[in-house]
């Protein structure tokens, strides 16, 4: 498993070797997540292979007698993958060449390659109008930004579009590096593995929080980097004016898909949505942490966008359901719920305003018409 150490892999490690599977981990500690240190939660049952998922030599040596392959190693971070370039793509897009190089050039026992795609790659979701039916709609252009036109309106009635599933067969619009980079990654595992006759999934994650999320790390999910804030006794900034919704899965029900699909054949060389299927508004996200902190810090809603930014991306998980007999278990508070307790004992360090900071000096903010 690459990037077994993260966020995800950590739990889905913890996860296989409870079913008394062998599992061997590749990881770097990426620094701006791990700070350097192996984290205590890792678990001591797995095999862990320090080395960079671009390492050949390391790679190849991972491989030897592993069956199945779980690509998670990745740089995750959608504003910062925007002006550090070379860097995000030859991780996320370098990596994942390496990996198959490998599988197709050496002598390995590979029979099956999992990976975790991004539902950032659609841009935009779905929209639809009462009156005139289903749009897809492109990323908002940074005119109507500036005048701080944050909806979506008819093209044919002018009336306001209302937000609905986005499913697999969406028109992807790349917008910015991270998404391209992990839509490569998909489309390079599913040439590969189609030519090769080696079985491949990729499951397109949507927004997913949970326990072992980096709290210090402002280029993570949504979730902790607003539990930093509160946590810091400031307020979570909301841009926008509040109304913009994502779509919130739990690492518990993310692992559970991964499962499946490591023993399913049925979705074999298909791509499928991991999402819980319901909107959540960032605002209210925002409020809903601030009270289960037990705080009464309300968001900050700046009412200023960020280029690049959706609007609305919420998940059709009718294809999970249906390939896999996955659906989500974990309800949204009870989520919630969970990480909040988990970050009562961990070091929150507030790092939001150098990363503004950063997108503002690389011109990705948006300067307003007043």
């Amino acid at each position: 498993m690459t990037g077994g150490a993260g966020f995800i892999g950590s739990f889905l490690v913890d996860e296989l070797v409870k079913k008394g599977k062998r599992v061997r981990v590749l990881d770097n500690f990426e620094a701006q997540v791990h700070q350097g240190r192996i984290p205590s939660y890792l678990n001591p049952h797995a095999e862990l292979v320090r080395a960079d998922v671009r390492d050949r030599g390391a790679v190849k040596k991972a491989l030897t007698g592993v069956t199945h392959v779980v690509h998670l190693a990745a740089r995750v971070g959608v504003g910062q993958a925007n002006y550090q370039i070379r860097d995000y793509m030859d991780v996320n897009v370098g990596g994942m060449a390496t990996l198959l190089d490998i599988i197709v050039n050496e002598k390995t026992d590979i029979e099956k390659i999992v990976m975790t795609a991004s539902m950032t790659s659609y841009g935009e979701g779905m929209y639809s109008c009462r009156s005139h039916g289903k749009y897809k709609m492109h990323i908002r252009p940074e005119e109507q930004l500036k005048k701080r036109q944050w909806n979506f309106f008819c093209p044919k009635c002018r009336k306001k579009l209302d937000p609905v599933p986005t499913d697999e067969d969406t028109i992807f619009e790349n917008k910015g590096i991270y998404a391209l980079s992990k839509q490569t990654q998909e489309e390079m595992l599913f040439s590969i593995g189609s030519l090769y006759n080696i079985p491949a999934v990729s499951l397109r994650l949507f927004n997913v929080y949970g326990p072992r999320q980096s709290l210090s790390n402002p280029y993570t999910g949504v979730s902790a980097i607003f539990i930093s804030r509160l946590r810091n006794n400031v307020s979570p900034v909301v841009f926008e004016d509040g109304l913009q919704s994502r779509d919130f899965v739990s690492v518990h029900d993310v692992i559970g898909a991964i499962l499946l699909s490591m023993k399913k054949t049925s979705a074999n060389f298909i791509p499928i949505n991991i999402g819980s299927g319901i909107p959540t508004g960032i605002a209210d996200l925002a409020k809903t942490l601030s009270r289960l902190l037990g705080m009464k810090i309300p968001p900050m809603v700046i009412n200023e966008g960020r280029k690049g930014d959706i609007r609305h991306c919420f998940a059709d998980i009718s294809r999970a359901k249906k390939l896999l007999g996955w659906e989500p278990k974990i309800s949204f508070h009870d989520g919630l719920k969970e990480l909040v307790e988990w970050s009562l004992y961990q070091k929150p360090t507030d790092l939001f305003e150098k990363a503004v900071s950063e997108l503002s000096s690389k011109k990705l903010l948006i300067k307003h018409d007043h």
